[in-house]
């Protein structure tokens, strides 16, 4: 499902803004993400996404396009927040014992008076765990169901690049979405065989690379020429939309029902 910039470069500004006074460290270094999500991260992350001030920048983002009042919003923090992984870089460049994937943030899922659904990305930043996105959809909470249900125990991660979803435990990769069935088949793949395929899509991409040198987001960007502020890719992930200053709010071809 490829990704959308807002309607409204006005309301991009606007949420960005609004956002980025969530994270007052956004001009700083990044901060390095936990490797893994333990209950009191989860717990720090949830608090974060819950806090009023986050909550009244998320009545802001489902009262963008006038479907519902910014007093009417009223939205509310749905179950707790949930990992999310991305294909990790030393992965790519074939690093002994490096995993598939590394955690890039934690989500929680805001629901909307109306119904509509939106995903917080809450990171560690210098000032504690805060929002640093916002996300329509449910796509994060609907393919860590999907991936525990295919693999229980297994690490549900996303490939940004090609914005595909996967589960991986025991030496296989699965997929979960239709991009990644396109890049792995519906029955999946060995990890050595998923490794040797995005070596040869992104070995050449990585930081440090002639790629990435030229200014690339690192080799890893996601691009669009809808875009107002740039999608971090698998290098940065949320740690990097606050080193770059940038907040991207994007929306999804296929919303949650």
């Amino acid at each position: 499902m490829t990704l959308r910039a807002s309607a409204a470069a006005a309301v991009l500004a606007a949420a960005s803004a609004a956002l980025l006074a969530l994270a007052p460290q956004a001009a700083a270094a990044p901060v390095p993400q936990p490797q893994a999500a333990t209950a009191e991260t989860r717990a720090e992350a949830g608090r974060a996404a819950a806090a009023p001030e986050s909550l009244a920048t998320v009545s802001r983002f489902f009262a963008r396009e006038g479907k519902v009042s910014l007093e009417a919003a009223q939205p509310r923090i749905a179950g707790e927040a949930v990992p999310v992984h991305y294909l990790s870089p030393d992965f790519v460049a074939g690093r002994a014992g490096a995993p598939v994937a590394r955690l890039e943030f934690l989500a929680s899922e805001a629901v909307s008076s109306d119904g509509r659904r939106a995903a917080l990305w809450t990171a560690r930043t210098e000032a504690g765990w805060q929002v640093v996105n916002i996300a329509t959809g449910d796509d994060e909470f609907r393919y860590a169901r999907l991936g525990a249900e295919k693999l229980p125990g297994g690490t549900v991660f996303r490939e940004p690049q090609i914005d595909a979803w996967y589960v991986a435990e025991a030496g296989r990769v699965l997929p979960l979405d239709e991009d990644a069935v396109r890049a792995v088949g519906a029955g999946g793949t060995s990890l050595g065989a998923y490794r040797a395929r995005v070596t040869k899509a992104y070995g050449d991409k990585l930081p440090g690379s002639a790629y990435a040198k030229g200014g690339v987001a690192g080799g890893f960007a996601e691009a669009s020429a809808e875009s107002s502020a740039p999608v971090a890719g698998v290098v940065g992930g949320a740690a990097a939309l606050a080193a770059l200053g940038a907040v991207a709010v994007r929306r999804r071809r296929f919303p949650a029902a």
